[in-house]
């Protein structure tokens, strides 16, 4: 059962292993795992938002003190080590495939896949091949010349470990002819000329088309002058003889080759024909030696066509395990639709965060190895899944933990602070409250500061609020100097902030973060900062986890990773 008590458990045992900040998403993926359904969330929302904001408010001693007697009500989940066993698998004759299409790069579904096959090759000390999926495609879903480039460097981000060199189908053409030919010689083909509209009503209605009645050689004759590029795209294609009375009227007749007249990115105009995803298949995973198919459930029916074509040429069967789609909680990632908006200059190229690509999550600093344990965690099964994406930031957060901490300050808003007693103050900070050992940095200032401006919304305004500068000392609403030492009951709002006397802001340094939407933050930020190096990954506090992409003497340039 799911309570106040259960969420309140839940928030302060996230916050005790976040330096004292709970998250609702982390919280309320562990409600999923206590039985939440999806459906149920705008019942508990408001509630978990609650709760995770009064537990926030509280230091982290009092967090832990809190939380021992309730830490009876919440279930310790179990997190099972590596994945199930395949079928029929024997150590070291495992040979498994990916196979990405592209059209774009790899995005974090994508990435799953390609997690999977690795775990298991090196589960069972197998091998993993990478056949890179391009045979030609609907218009809709076009292949992009710098795919061939950004998915190899997706794999190498993600290190799945496979086997070089990369297999491209576009140069397999005359395989494909050659076995399309021998199922026409089998009489389990002909080439059709009815229009979709035809075929459509004959599957209705379960009727054979004309075309199939033709003899083989007349079939082999049509299939030779589809190769000959005597047809345009849409005049013929060569179908597989199934049963028009298959209960499934998708199974029915089947297209296998069809014609394109689009250019190829690697083979330009120098083939017209082209097999579809069953075939290419079939063919491909017979001559290849694959052991074990790993798909989407959405591909059940190719998986069906495959082992039709497999007993057409007497080859022997695959094992197919077949996985349900994985969703992120309030993220829509669609291929085409990136590829639409980078062509239009919408985004701003194959890495803009809104892709969701392996380059964008690479970029906000979000590591291989977050993924991985996060996709492992899902394991393999063919029920549809909905992860709260900070599922994700969690594995992540782990691994980023100790990142040094300074501050930045967004949208800065100046205040001067009256009756401060010494005519500079010095605060040393440590770089992180948990490890020492990474030391301490230092910020000087006067009686000028530079805070954060949230919505237009000034310190002046709450005339009878307290506010703590962090690591340095507290003031009133009216803008006065209350005390260095910090008191409890003053309930004082914590701030982050930076010097803004003429003295001191010299070193300032100007600051750029793009947010996972596409919008950019701008402010600045403490001196300390120059000494990090390109790619490391930091903590502005009470902002969230950043990577330094780029530094120069004009501003420095993050992506924002996560809270």
């Amino acid at each position: 059962m799911i309570n106040k008590e259960k969420i309140i458990a839940y928030a302060l045992e996230n916050a005790i292993e976040h330096d004292g900040k709970a998250v609702v998403n982390a919280v309320l993926n562990k409600l999923f795992q206590e039985g939440l359904k999806k459906e149920q969330i705008k019942d508990f929302i408001k509630k978990i938002q609650e709760e995770v904001n009064s537990v926030n408010s509280i230091p982290l001693e009092q967090q832990k003190q809190q939380f021992k007697p309730l830490e009876s009500l919440i279930k310790k989940h179990e997190q099972r080590e590596g994945l199930p066993e395949l079928e029929n698998a024997e150590k070291g004759k495992v040979v498994m495939r990916i196979a990405p299409y592209p059209s774009g790069p790899l995005h974090i579904g994508n990435a799953r896949p390609a997690i999977l096959n690795d775990e298991y090759t090196k589960m069972y000390s197998g091998k993993l091949l990478f056949v890179m999926d391009d045979t030609i495609g609907s218009e809709e879903k076009a292949l992009i010349e710098d795919a061939y480039k950004l998915i190899p460097e997706g794999m190498d981000f993600l290190k799945v470990k496979y086997q070089k060199p990369i297999i491209y189908k576009s140069d397999r053409l005359e395989i494909y002819y050659k076995y399309g030919e021998e199922i026409t010689k089998k009489g389990k083909a002909y080439v059709c000329f009815c229009s979709a509209e035809e075929l459509r009503k004959n599957r209705e209605n379960e009727k054979e088309c004309k075309c199939r009645q033709k003899s083989i050689n007349e079939n082999l004759k049509d299939w030779q002058d589809m190769l000959k590029g005597k047809y345009k795209e849409g005049k013929a294609i060569l179908r597989i003889k199934t049963s028009m009375q298959d209960k499934n009227p998708a199974f029915r007749d089947r297209v296998i080759f069809r014609i394109s007249d689009r250019e190829h990115p690697r083979t330009k105009k120098k083939y017209n024909v082209w097999p579809l995803l069953d075939f290419s298949w079939a063919v491909d995973d017979y001559l290849l030696n694959i052991t074990h198919i790993l798909r989407g459930k959405e591909l059940m029916m190719e998986s069906e066509m495959e082992r039709y074509i497999w007993k057409i040429f007497n080859w022997p069967e695959k094992t197919i395990i077949h996985t349900g789609l994985m969703q992120i909680e309030g993220i829509k990632i669609s291929k085409s639709k990136g590829q639409k908006e980078v062509n239009a200059g919408r985004y701003s190229g194959w890495d803009d965060p809104r892709l969701w690509s392996l380059q964008s999550l690479q970029k906000r600093g979000i590591l291989p190895e977050a993924i991985r344990k996060f996709i492992v965690n899902l394991g393999v099964n063919q029920n549809e899944i909905t992860v709260p994406v900070d599922s994700l930031y969690e594995e992540n957060r782990k691994l980023i933990e100790k990142a040094k901490r300074y501050f930045f300050v967004s949208n800065p808003e100046k205040i001067k602070i009256k009756k401060i007693p010494l005519d500079e103050e010095v605060a040393k900070i440590p770089l992180h409250p948990n490890y020492s050992e990474l030391g301490e940095r230092t910020i000087k200032a006067k009686d000028e500061f530079y805070v954060t401006n949230e919505d237009g919304k000034t310190i002046k305004k709450e005339k009878k609020a307290n506010f703590r500068l962090m690591h340095l000392f507290s003031f009133n609403g009216n803008l006065e100097f209350v005390g260095k030492e910090y008191k409890k009951e003053l309930n004082a709002a914590m701030m982050h902030w930076l010097p803004a006397d003429k003295e001191n802001t010299k070193d300032l340094i100007k600051t750029e973060i793009i947010m996972p939407d596409g919008k950019t933050e701008k402010g600045l930020s403490e001196s300390n900062i120059k000494n990090l190096k390109e790619g490391e990954i930091i903590q502005f506090e009470r902002f969230g986890f950043c990577r330094l992409d780029k530094k120069s003497k004009d501003k420095y340039l993050f992506y924002f990773t996560h809270k």
